[in-house]
């Protein structure tokens, strides 16, 4: 009788799609609520964004549970230095944190893609980018999962402008308003779910801005709702805002 094979595989791939955009005084950290695995669907609402502190929001894609996992544990350790410190985690801190966890379990990773917006000390928008091993650098923009080889061309000519000419007698801007980066990511959800099974269903949009940027423009968006934060009673500090829309279902 011939030699059977038998392997055992931990991980699968659940699908669904995150991105990240850093603006002058605010992040934008959005993902599709589909999870699935080949050709089905086991859930139609999966959040894959999550709020951290006041200032962070951290998006996963990969594994779902691993996912789900370490997102737990970086709650929880985010909640001991609340504790000890008597304050939140600086973003950059976050990081640090996230790239200490994820290296720690390298013999045994976390099947996680890792992205991390919010706010820096300075008020300025941020976007750290994470490897399942830790890896990670900070950027203006990012995509990842099934569709990450869809977002990410879009992102690079829409934000960093790549193969655009500039326009005449001036130069691309450093950044993008609010209103123009929330239609990017509409737009690159919208393509991702047209051209991918495995992104679909629903959309999760949310929006970090810093302490001194006014929010009326956030207003004027149907269906954005405030995500109640750790500070309810001091009226200068970050907010973060939710926005979700359906995508197609099918």
């Amino acid at each position: 009788m011939p030699h059977q094979e038998r392997r055992f595989n931990p991980y699968t791939e659940n699908g669904g799609t995150i991105l990240a955009i850093a603006g002058q005084d605010f992040a934008v950290i959005a993902g599709d609520t589909r999870q699935s695995e080949g050709y089905n669907i086991q859930t139609r609402y999966a959040p894959k964004v999550f709020r951290l502190t006041d200032k962070a929001v951290l998006a996963v894609n990969g594994f779902a549970a691993d996912g789900n996992m370490f997102v737990q544990k970086v709650q929880q350790r985010l909640e001991w230095y609340q504790h000890a410190h008597n304050k939140e985690m600086p973003l950059r801190a976050i990081a640090r944190l996230i790239q200490t966890m994820l290296y720690a379990k390298r013999f045994f990773p976390y099947y996680v893609y890792n992205i991390l917006g919010g706010i820096e000390e300075d008020g300025s928008g941020a976007v750290y980018s994470f490897d399942p091993v830790g890896s990670y650098e900070r950027e203006a923009c990012r995509a990842a999962g099934a569709a990450q080889s869809l977002v990410q061309p879009f992102l690079d000519n829409q934000i960093y402008f790549k193969n655009q000419l500039p326009p005449t007698g001036g130069a691309h801007p450093k950044h993008l308003p609010l209103k123009e980066v929330l239609s990017i990511v509409v737009d690159s959800f919208t393509g991702a779910t047209e051209r991918h099974i495995e992104v679909g269903d629903g959309l999760e949009i949310y929006i970090v801005v810093a302490s001194n940027r006014p929010t009326s423009d956030l207003a004027s968006i149907p269906s954005v709702k405030q995500v109640q934060g750790t500070y309810e009673d001091l009226q200068d500090r970050e907010k973060i805002f939710v926005l979700r829309k359906d995508l197609k279902k099918d």
